[in-house]
């Protein structure tokens, strides 16, 4: 029997029961095991961990837990530097892309509005959904933790909110994507990157009241669907502003703090 303690900080504390919630706890062991598997045993997926310590030194996913142990495990640190230990997750890439399953459909659309590459099929689940995230070298977005947990699944997270503006927003924080939207640039539909196009090379596609009202358009260069700033615009143009405003505030206040020190 092994015998180790664990202690989970922040928002992993999401994933577990509540009496295990910001304490120090006790799991019993029947066999040796690696500590990956012993924090997905109490619930929480490998993609949401940056940081192990067992008494008190860094360690990786393989190290093997014995009697005694005192393991304390953190969620993922992306924009903090904690360089001098060993981070379990790959840093941020210069081009984040996103694969979603197929009960996120209404984030997926608020996220591709923003500029995101997100991939999306409601006929896709399970371990296709997996292998097309590993395979494309996509961040997996899904609120099914089980899928997190597939040991070949490499970056991922867990989305909480049951709300599709605050889904947005978690995964904006989460991937410190503040800086890098790119509104109205992707289609809603399939995910393609749009390009103005002359209003002549589209008018025998136009409805007649849009061909007498709107001169500027825009085209998918994956689907040729046609887009156009028409009444719903200032609608999208809202929601945009208010992501917009509510990064900037955060990033005005770390500024600030930065500067109070």
């Amino acid at each position: 029997m092994i015998l180790v303690h664990l202690r989970f900080y922040e928002e992993l504390n999401e994933f577990l029961s509540p009496e295990r919630r910001k304490v120090r706890f006790e799991k019993q062991l029947l066999l040796p095991t690696t500590v990956k598997d012993l924090i997905q045993s109490c619930g929480v997926p490998h993609t949401e961990v940056d940081l192990i310590l067992v008494n008190g030194n860094s360690v990786d996913f393989d190290y093997r837990v014995g009697d005694g142990d005192d393991v304390s495990v953190y969620p993922v640190f992306e924009t903090l530097d904690i360089s001098d230990v060993t981070r379990l997750q790959e840093r941020p890439l210069r081009r984040l892309r996103f694969v979603a399953d197929s009960h996120l459909g209404k984030l997926v659309r608020r996220l591709r509005l923003l500029g995101l590459d997100v991939t999306f099929d409601k006929h896709v689940r399970g371990r296709e959904l997996i292998e097309q995230a590993v395979s494309q070298k996509r961040v997996l977005l899904t609120r099914n933790r089980q899928l997190l947990m597939a040991n070949i699944v490499q970056r991922g997270y867990c989305v909480r909110s049951d709300q599709p503006d605050e889904q947005v927003v978690e995964v904006i924080r989460r991937f410190d994507l503040g800086n890098n939207l790119k509104p109205f640039s992707r289609c809603l539909r399939c995910n393609g990157l749009l390009k103005p196009v002359p209003k002549e090379d589209v008018l025998h596609r136009l409805p007649p009241m849009t061909r007498e009202t709107y001169d500027k358009f825009f085209q998918c260069q994956n689907c040729r669907k046609i887009y156009w700033p028409g009444s719903h615009f200032e609608k999208l143009e809202q929601f945009v502003e208010t992501v917009h405003r509510r990064f900037a505030s955060k990033r005005n206040t770390n500024h600030q703090l930065k500067h109070s020190d």
